[in-house]
């Protein structure tokens, strides 16, 4: 009598020992890691989704009470902003443009700003060390340059240490000690200006279409042409 061995029969899946995470949890796991990641830090300038939305322009303000929170802004995708009614089309991309460039520390005027309040940020002249002025000038020491810095609200730029100075882009010194720059105002005494958050202060400009564009500039000039002959008939 030949006795055969038992045949073996798979051990189902269920009943094995859960030994590795599913694909699909690994999956969200990394998503939320890559959404949380991607949520820059906001800046004195920009405090807030609201504020990023007036400074952008577009009118773009007007979709601040849907737009409520930091998160929402830098994670609801286009198809969320359409849902929420952010038309046109450009208008949606142009904020998702901007936020990128925001993400990337591509700041307008004002973004490099550290003592910042209520939306109000101080600039004063100070001189700081240049070894290859030599010259200097009738308003300027030999060995020095002047530069605009940031300084809390009524203070003096002596108030602040070097190592905490931060000069200010996108301006510059016209004569001795005139600041001048987009949306600097001069403060009393002329010694220093200041610079506040606004509407459209960051805003991209769109170009303006002379006689139809491009496209349509031969076809709008021919008509224009052919309407001033008729009249002189």
């Amino acid at each position: 009598m030949i006795v055969r061995p038992a045949q073996l029969r798979p051990i189902p899946s269920f009943l094995l020992p859960f030994t590795h995470s599913p694909p699909q949890a690994r999956c969200l796991h990394q998503r939320a890691t890559a959404t949380a990641t991607s949520i820059p830090k906001t800046i004195p300038f920009v405090p807030n989704s609201k504020t990023f939305l007036k400074l952008i322009g577009r009118d773009l303000i007007k979709h601040s009470d849907k737009i409520k929170s930091w998160n929402s802004l830098f994670t609801l995708t286009s198809e969320q902003l359409k849902e929420l009614g952010v038309e046109p089309p450009r208008t949606r991309r142009y904020l998702l443009r901007w936020r990128e460039k925001f993400r990337k520390g591509q700041f307008g005027i004002g973004g490099d700003l550290k003592y910042v309040e209520k939306g109000s940020a101080t600039l004063r002249v100070v001189e700081v060390e240049e070894p290859n002025n030599t010259m200097g000038s009738a308003t300027l020491a030999p060995g020095k340059r002047k530069v605009v810095v940031n300084v809390p609200a009524g203070k003096e730029a002596t108030s602040v240490t070097v190592e905490n100075m931060v000069q200010v882009k996108g301006v510059h010194i016209k004569g001795a000690h005139t600041i001048v720059g987009p949306s600097v105002q001069p403060l009393k005494g002329g010694s220093a200006a200041k610079i506040e958050v606004k509407e459209g202060l960051w805003e991209d400009r769109r170009g303006h279409k002379i006689e139809g564009g491009e496209r349509r500039q031969a076809e709008v000039r021919a008509k224009k042409r052919g309407e001033e002959r008729r009249a002189a008939r």
